[in-house]
């Protein structure tokens, strides 16, 4: 009876191995956010759990590299534990340390990186790779879920530090654009399912740059002790 060669092939060991590092990052990143809690009560691991959840699911339907993706999403806002109310480029070293550690190689990281920053708000453009869409749509998803301005709004002002004004404002500009330009959401299956809730945030955002500018609304939100 002939034996059952049971080794596995190079690219089941390369996929167990991808795996690995993987979960690897996963626990690193989860242990840092959950040190550093206090100081992330937007962009903490709910945050980065819920966009790594959805950007894998939207790798997979549009088929984009899902493993690169969950990296992407895992690291994707480091730069917040780096500095308050800043850019990807200040997580880039400590994005690096924390993909090198969990054994990912140059290349990958590279991809990663590449990936994160097409996907970012303020900077992205009708010119996406599938996964940086994947990971585009799921953290825009976070921004247009119906509570977000009721539940999280108020924790993105404490923890940047920064007045509703401001907030509402930057909002308006980086969001309305894509928005008109038809790239809010890159998938058309997640666009037809999730663009109605944008643009109501989008419209309570609108009003709210609008409402302050009556002094009075200032005044009544001062007295709160609202940073405007």
């Amino acid at each position: 009876m002939p034996k059952t060669n049971t080794a596995l092939s190079p690219a089941v060991h390369n996929e167990k191995r991808y795996d690995s590092r993987l979960q690897d990052l996963e626990n690193a990143v989860r242990k840092l956010y959950n040190s550093a809690k206090d100081h992330l009560p937007f962009h903490g691991w709910h945050h980065i759990y819920f966009v790594k959840t959805k950007a894998v699911q939207f790798a997979n339907e549009r088929r984009a590299n899902p493993l690169l993706v969950a990296a992407a999403s895992l690291v994707h806002d480091l730069n917040y534990v780096v500095r308050s109310n800043s850019t990807p480029d200040a997580g880039r070293q400590l994005r690096h340390e924390f993909l090198r550690e969990a054994g990912f190689e140059r290349p990958d990281i590279d991809r990663v990186e590449q990936i994160i920053n097409e996907a970012h708000t303020a900077t992205r453009s009708e010119t996406i790779s599938a996964e940086g869409a994947a990971l585009s749509d799921a953290d825009t998803l976070f921004k247009a879920l119906p509570m977000t301005p009721v539940v999280f709004s108020h924790l993105y002002l404490t923890e940047n530090g920064i007045g509703l004004r401001e907030l509402a404002e930057k909002i308006v500009k980086e969001q309305l654009p894509l928005m008109e330009e038809g790239i809010y959401f890159y998938d058309s299956a997640v666009r037809d399912r999730y663009f109605p809730w944008a643009e109501a945030n989008m419209r309570l955002w609108q009003e709210i740059v609008d409402s302050l500018g009556d002094p009075d609304i200032v005044d009544l939100l001062r007295e709160v002790d609202i940073k405007v």
